[in-house]
């Protein structure tokens, strides 16, 4: 995909139906079945209801003015780090070394407008063809929504939650909820009614998104137990017969028309960075989820440094292309998609609702990014489809592969920071490992983004012989997505990256390895949960430091090392603090068969673990199946084993299998510190964990208090007379 590219510049020998094309760009479908042509967008809105005129975009570039940036502390009393209310301010965590004046969602778009306008904004498939919306017309299709929103009932510190998979309407849903004065909220697609009924009764929504009949269906079971529930909007599948109250997004603009534009002007206007604007429901691994609250300032603040820590660039110098599939509920996609690309007039292009089915190297291809981001779960599912092939390929083709991916591990292991690269490492990275890239999609990709999990060494190392150096970013949902960030010139093997620039970091009672439990301070810290003080005071200290459960340490050139959770730190009945990650990642590079590996232990004698092995997924329920991966199935050939199914190995306790993973288990423990840290007991689960078994949270995150309580009995047997 050429850089730069967008909306209304032409080239020679493109095809213009391509995400990447220079021709002039398809009209937007989107834009007819709104009743507005790719031509008149820019003017269709109506002053006295017969003439057109394009004063939304002039008054977008007039609210852009000087003396309409204001400083929420130096014309409003606020002195409260947080609150538990929507409608609440708060006083911004301003650092001397980072001092930018606070400004607003809607000032963030007239700057992207002033400088992007005529961009392409986003991509996206309708019937096999790649269309596109520009900057200019993302805006003003916002406009409408936010107009269609209040017209429905939209009242200011309500949420609209959105329901549905990535798509140009759930950003114009976002920013038109901001625009209007409301409050993001998204549901994960997964959710059950009751989750849903739970998030949207405690944010207030006036209007729930949907995108599908089958997500409508879960709303209208528990529209009844929703008080502020005034409208549902549809927009990918239109409701399967007409009901009171539920209206299509083309409806609900349609219904905007209604609503003056010097009305939305004022609400726009009367918005201070201060202010909530977006809510992120945590998973909720234990409890009910936690309502995030993130202000203006938050958004606009860490959508600019934190992104520019992380070496994403603005559109004049490139524009970057992101494919949007991860989950938009989520603080990681929603920042990375949608904040992050209309801060530096990015390109996003829309992946296909069964992305994680299957289709997201399709769209990979297709579009071609240069930037990338995957939780770590996802790229470890890239790296098995790739061993699969490379299993089912040519002697010849299996070995230069592998010869290939041995010496750039071991050149980027040795001289990680060296651009310097041996004639060998060139040779293999043209001759075969550029060819794997582009069989990824990733031929023009520069930078390659993970967070929300832990990532694997075996991972990370198979990557790096790819020629891929996967960067972390660390943060969580409180901290409005980054907090340390590593970029392709700022980056330390197995660290989770450094410091965003304006953001501080402190390590509380640190043991004698420096490590300690990690807290951290800055404008990007959220405002409070929502209506829930309790919690709010137990994260955020007098101070406003904000501590996050998580252990680490940092070394001497600022890099920071996550070592585990407090809460998940197993303390053995002898006293022995136990961080699992590592003795699970070294069980997991033993072991290639296994899947996941869960260390278990506190207040237990001795430690034990679950074991699940790998297995191919539904391709339409991305569940586990019972049948083993192919690199699963030539672990199992390789110690004289001729199971091709999970039951096969659990079910006949599999004894070649079985005396491997032995083998293996003890392997790690010979490299254990001391005795206590060995795995003295194991045992492999019939099913590998996942999402709909509920191990897995949307992100594909091991909740381990889930896994303790569900396979209870199975634990409490390993412990029987505890005699270890």
């Amino acid at each position: 995909m050429p850089r730069g590219s967008g909306a209304g510049r032409s080239g020679p020998h493109q095809d213009p139906r391509m995400p990447g094309s220079r021709a002039a760009p398809q009209e937007s479908r989107l834009d007819t079945s709104l009743g507005t042509t790719r031509e008149n967008l820019e003017t269709s809105f109506l002053t006295d209801g017969q003439t057109r005129s394009k004063e939304p975009l002039s008054r977008a570039l007039k609210l852009l003015s000087p003396e309409k940036v204001k400083d929420p502390q130096l014309d409003s009393p606020e002195e409260i780090l947080w609150t538990t209310r929507t409608d609440g301010r708060v006083r911004l965590r301003k650092d001397p070394s980072c001092s930018e004046v606070p400004y607003t969602v809607h000032q963030m778009f007239c700057k992207t407008l002033d400088k992007y306008g005529n961009l392409s904004a986003m991509v996206y498939k309708r019937q096999g063809m790649w269309e596109r919306i520009s900057y200019f017309q993302y805006y003003l299709l916002s406009r409408k929504v936010a107009k269609g929103f209040l017209k429905l009932g939209l009242e200011r510190a309500h949420s609209v939650a959105i329901l549905g998979f990535n798509s140009p309407e759930w950003f114009f849903s976002a920013v038109g909820t901001v625009f209007a004065g409301g409050i993001v909220t998204g549901l994960y697609t997964t959710s059950s009614p009751k989750a849903c009924q739970y998030i949207a009764y405690d944010s207030r929504a006036n209007i729930i998104v949907v995108d599908t009949q089958k997500q409508l269906e879960k709303i209208l079971k528990i529209w009844k137990n929703l008080p502020h529930l005034k409208a549902v909007v549809t927009y990918r599948e239109p409701p399967s017969k007409k009901m009171p109250n539920v209206y299509t997004m083309e409806e609900v603009m349609e219904l905007g028309n209604e609503v003056p534009e010097e009305a939305l002007d004022s609400i726009i206007e009367a918005q201070e960075p201060n202010q909530c604007c977006v809510l992120i429901y945590t998973s909720g691994t234990t409890g009910n989820p936690k309502g995030v609250m993130l202000s203006q300032d938050n958004i606009t603040w860490t959508a600019h440094h934190s992104s520019q820590a992380g070496g994403i660039r603005p559109s004049e110098v490139q524009q970057e292309v992101v494919v949007s599939y991860l989950a938009l509920s989520h603080i990681a996609a929603q920042f990375y998609d949608l904040w992050t690309g209309l801060q530096w007039g990015a390109q996003i292009c829309f992946a296909e609702p069964d992305a994680l089915k299957g289709s997201l190297l399709d769209t990979l291809r297709e579009v071609e990014p240069t930037a990338h981001f995957g939780v770590p779960r996802i790229w470890e599912k890239i790296m098995e489809r790739i061993q699969e092939v490379v299993a089912q390929s040519g002697f010849i083709r299996r070995k230069m592969l592998l010869w290939a991916m041995s010496v750039t591990l071991e050149q980027n292991l040795t001289c990680p920071n060296s651009d310097l690269k041996p004639f060998t490492t060139r040779l293999a990275d043209y001759l075969v490992l550029a060819k794997v890239r582009q069989a990824l999609g990733f031929a023009k990709c520069q930078k390659y983004f993970y967070g929300g999990a832990p990532m694997t060494t075996e991972s990370q190392h198979f990557f790096l012989g790819l020629n891929i150096r996967l960067l972390p970013a660390y943060g969580l949902s409180e901290t409005s997505g980054p907090h340390f960030i590593s970029s392709t010139y700022n980056y330390q093997l197995y660290s989770a990256g450094r410091l965003v620039p304006g953001c501080r970091v402190k390590l509380v009672n640190e043991d004698s390895e420096g490590i300690g439990e990690i807290c951290l301070w800055g404008r990007n810290i959220f405002m409070g949960y929502l209506n829930m003080e309790d919690k709010t005071r137990e994260a955020v200290d007098s101070d406003g430091w904000l501590h996050t459960g998580d252990m680490g340490r940092m070394d001497a050139n600022g890099f920071l090392y996550i070592t585990g959770r407090l809460k998940e730190l197993i303390i053995t009945a002898g006293g022995e603090n136990v961080p699992p990650v590592p003795i699970e990642d070294a069980v997991k590079m033993e072991l290639p068969i296994i899947s996941f590996a869960m260390l278990i232990g506190d207040q237990r004698k001795f430690l034990s673990m679950l074991l699940t092995l790998k297995c191919t997924l539904d391709p339409d329920t991305s569940d586990p199946t019972d049948n083993l991966t192919e690199q699963a199935v030539e672990f199992c050939q390789r110690v004289g084993s001729r199971a091709t199914t999970v039951s096969e190995i659990v079910d006949k306790k599999d004894e070649a299998v079985y005396q491997a993973i032995e083998e293996g288990i003890q392997r790690v423990n010979m490299k254990a510190a001391a005795r206590p840290y060995h795995i003295q007991k194991w045992t492999i689960l019939k099913r590998d964990f996942s999402i709909s078994g509920e191990e897995l949270g949307p992100t594909m995150k091991l909740k381990r208090h889930t896994v303790l309580e569900k396979y209870k009995d199975l634990i409490d047997s390993l412990y029987q007379g505890q005699n270890k």
